[in-house]
């Protein structure tokens, strides 16, 4: 018997992964627990885990190919003699471009006007058209001319997404008010496009798209800034004193201004604020091609040199892309620093959702450096704003007792 392995969810913003290699080949023995490959999320490169004992069996989807949720990538077969079977069953798909079209019995009627059909033709000189308008054209191929698309759920022509464990799965479903929505939002950027010179899409990586659905995300949430500029002298004196990082002592600075504040911990729900019992700080870290937030716990209740420990060990696993979720997840405030760009003046950021604000710090200068705190106006209000920043600067004037 042989049992697929899947794409898997590894994050709750995740739609699509990327198999970055094969840590085992056909053939090999597995064990349950054991990596058997790596796949790069929305947020980092963690192992697969085989989930049953046996043999890696083919087809095997290619390395560096982006596959949806769900969609099969392998096998696991329980005798060593349905490897070789498993190998001749043909290729795996190897990405999203690998879309296969319906059957050919699906296929009724052409698309009902020539903008239909065009779905799926370039936007410009040189443009490949998307694996999504491709597989929308198709489906409006399958369409019957003047015929409506009925509201019911469209299955995705694709192979059949198999199931991690013995017990069936559906696959995702598509509806029509999604397609339309979408090739709406495409049309639109096709149609800007075209005014200007010849261009080609390039899909972002998975963890860009990530931070891009969590900032639309953000978008929603009603803002002010309130800035201040605030002296850096004491702290960067301390931080090259004591050899510390001088992000976690800001770090340490916003959790002292949020305990005299403590609305700044809370979040807006429907139900009312969320008042948190804890000072978790979300700070941004720059990756290779992704923003990265690592979460320092506690903040406010721990050592500055337990702190130190943790902050070596998230930055660790930003650089070697083996965040967790648990690692990135559930902050109660965040912190953005750019000082040690020299260039920056000043910015803002967007507040994520969870959280009632987010502070922004640029370089240091002399009479000191822009903090600009972008506020969710829900939670907190001008005032509230001002009050943080006078207990931030006196946290700042005085670092000493952030250690």
């Amino acid at each position: 018997m042989k049992r697929p392995v899947t794409m898997p969810a590894l994050s709750d913003t995740m739609n699509n992964g990327r198999l970055i290699r094969w840590l085992k080949q056909p053939g090999d023995v597995v064990k349950t627990g054991e990596a058997i490959a790596e796949v790069e999320t929305d947020k980092a490169v963690m192992e697969l885990e085989a989930f049953h004992d046996g043999y890696l069996a083919g087809p095997l989807a290619e390395a560096n190919g982006e596959l949806p949720v769900g969609q099969t990538i392998g096998y696991i077969a329980d005798a060593a003699a349905e490897v070789t079977a498993a190998a001749s069953a043909g290729p795996m798909p190897t990405s999203l471009e690998s879309v296969p079209p319906p059957p050919a019995s699906a296929t009724v009627g052409r698309p009902s006007t020539a903008r239909e059909a065009s779905i799926a033709a370039a936007g410009g000189p040189g443009r490949e058209p998307s694996a999504r308008a491709r597989a929308l054209a198709r489906h409006r191929a399958a369409v019957p001319a003047g015929e409506a698309i009925r509201d019911t759920a469209v299955e995705p022509a694709r192979a059949a997404l198999g199931p991690a464990h013995d017990a069936p799965q559906t696959a995702p479903q598509i509806h029509s008010v999604q397609i339309a929505t979408e090739h709406h939002a495409e049309s639109a950027f096709e149609a800007m496009l075209a005014e200007g010179p010849p261009y080609r899409i390039e899909r972002a990586p998975s963890m860009r798209e990530a931070v891009a659905r969590n900032v639309a995300a953000s978008a929603a949430t009603p803002t002010f800034r309130v800035t201040a500029r605030l002296s850096l002298d004491p702290l960067q004196a301390l931080a090259a004193k004591r050899d510390v990082s001088l992000t976690l002592l800001l770090a340490r600075a916003c959790a002292v201004a949020i305990t005299a504040n403590p609305l700044f911990n809370a979040a807006y729900t429907p139900l009312g604020l969320a008042h948190r019992t804890r000072i978790d700080i979300g700070i941004a870290v720059d990756g290779a091609d992704s923003l990265f937030t690592p979460v320092l716990r506690d903040v406010a209740g721990r050592s500055a040199a337990e702190l130190a420990g943790d902050w070596r060990v998230l930055l660790g696993k930003v650089t070697s892309r083996r965040l967790s979720l648990a690692d990135y997840r559930g902050a109660t405030f965040y912190l953005s620093n750019l000082g040690m760009f020299a260039v920056v003046q000043s910015f803002d950021s967007v507040v994520p959702v969870g959280a009632s604000a987010i502070l922004a710090v640029a370089a240091g200068r002399a009479g000191g450096a822009f903090f600009t705190l972008s506020c969710d106006h829900r939670v907190v209000f001008g005032a509230d704003a001002a009050r943080f920043l006078q207990s931030l600067e006196e946290a700042l004037l005085t670092p000493e007792k952030l250690l």
